[in-house]
C-alpha cells in the first residue's frame, strides 16, 4: 500500500464523509469504496508523484481497472470498483476539482449474478421445529436463538435490520415489524403465528432474564445484556442450519433468500416482495424468480419421463 500525499489523505477523508452525510451509504459501503478509492490514488501517485486529481481521465481509470483485472480481481469486485471510482469522479465534479468527468463513460464487467442457495420447505420446517425444540427448555438464549431464525424466515430482513429491532419496533397486534433498512428507508413487514409465539416466549422468560442497564430497548440481547451484534446472529443461524440433513451451509442471508423464494413459489406478487425486502429496484426482486425457476427445471428433469 502507498503512503499517499496529505492532499490526497486529506481528499479520501472528505470524500468519506461526503459518502456518509451527503449519501447516506452503509459503513459498510462506504469502507468498501474509500478502499477502492484509495487504491485508484494509489495508481494516480504511482505513475507521477506530481500527479493531481485534476488528471484522472478516462485512459487512467481504464488503466487501474485493467490492472486489477490482470490480478484476478473477481468480476464482482471489478464493477464495484468501477462504481465506487464513478461516484468519486461525479463527486470531484460537483466540488470543481474536475470539469469533466470521466467516470461517466467507464464501464467495467457486470458481475456475475449467481443463484443463492436457498432450503428445501421441508428443510425450513425442520430448522424452525429443531430451534423451537432447542427452545423448550425455556433457557434464555436458546429461546433468543429460536426468535432470531423465526424472524428472519418469517419476514426476510436483513441481519442488520434485525440487530437494530427495538421492542417498540414489534406490533404484536397487528403482527407487524418496523423496520429500518438501507438509506434509512422504513417498511412494515408482517410475521405470522409461529413467530409471533417465539416473540412472546422471548419477551416473557428470555429477555428479562438477559437484560441490563444498559440494554435499552434493544429487542435483541447478548449474554451480557447488550444488543445482539451481526455475528453472533451469523453463528445461530449457521449453528441451526448445520444441523439439518442436507442443508446447504448459510447464515441470516440465506434465509432472506429463502423466505422470497418461498413467498414467489407461494404465488406472492413480485412487486409485494420487492416491497417486503425493501428492494430499491426490481431487477434486484427477480433473480429469486430464477431461482425458482431452477428449482422448477430440477424437479422436470427429475419427474417428467420425457425430460
Amino acid at each position: 500500500m502507498e503512503v499517499l500525499p496529505e492532499d490526497l489523505t486529506a481528499l479520501l477523508t472528505e470524500f468519506g464523509r461526503h459518502l456518509r452525510l451527503g449519501r447516506n451509504r452503509s459503513a459498510h459501503t462506504v469502507r468498501a469504496y474509500l478502499g477502492d478509492v484509495r487504491s485508484l490514488l494509489e495508481h494516480l501517485y504511482a505513475r507521477s508523484p506530481d500527479s493531481a486529481v485534476r488528471e484522472l481521465d478516462l485512459p487512467l481509470l481504464r488503466a487501474w481497472l485493467a490492472e486489477s483485472a490482470a490480478a484476478d480481481v473477481a468480476r464482482a469486485t471489478l464493477s464495484r470498483r468501477a462504481s465506487a471510482a464513478r461516484t468519486f469522479t461525479a463527486w470531484l465534479t460537483e466540488t470543481g476539482r474536475l470539469e469533466i468527468d470521466p467516470g461517466l463513460r467507464l464501464q467495467a464487467p457486470r458481475a456475475h449474478r449467481t443463484l443463492p442457495p436457498v432450503l428445501a420447505r421441508e428443510q425450513a420446517e425442520q430448522a424452525m421445529e429443531a430451534a423451537e425444540s432447542g427452545a423448550a427448555q425455556q433457557d434464555p438464549m436458546a429461546l433468543r436463538d429460536r426468535l432470531i431464525v423465526e424472524l428472519l424466515y418469517a419476514t426476510g430482513i436483513r441481519v442488520s435490520e434485525l440487530c437494530g429491532l427495538d421492542i417498540d419496533d414489534i406490533d404484536r397486534e397487528r403482527k407487524l415489524v418496523r423496520v429500518l433498512g438501507k438509506g434509512n428507508k422504513e417498511r412494515s413487514v408482517p410475521f405470522g403465528g409461529p413467530a409471533d409465539t417465539a416473540v412472546d416466549a422471548w419477551l416473557r422468560a428470555g429477555r428479562p432474564a438477559l437484560a441490563a442497564a444498559h440494554s435499552g430497548r434493544a429487542l435483541l440481547l447478548g449474554l451480557r445484556g447488550r444488543r445482539l451484534d451481526q455475528r453472533q446472529a451469523r453463528t445461530v443461524v449457521h449453528e441451526v442450519v448445520a444441523a439439518i440433513p442436507g442443508a446447504p451451509d448459510m447464515g441470516p442471508h440465506g434465509l432472506r433468500h429463502t423466505a422470497a423464494t418461498h413467498l414467489l413459489e407461494g404465488g406472492a406478487d413480485l412487486r409485494v416482495v420487492q416491497e417486503l425486502l425493501g428492494h430499491a429496484s426490481m431487477a434486484t426482486t427477480q433473480l429469486y424468480t430464477h431461482v425458482s425457476v431452477e428449482r422448477l427445471k430440477r424437479v422436470h428433469d427429475q419427474a417428467h419421463p420425457r425430460a
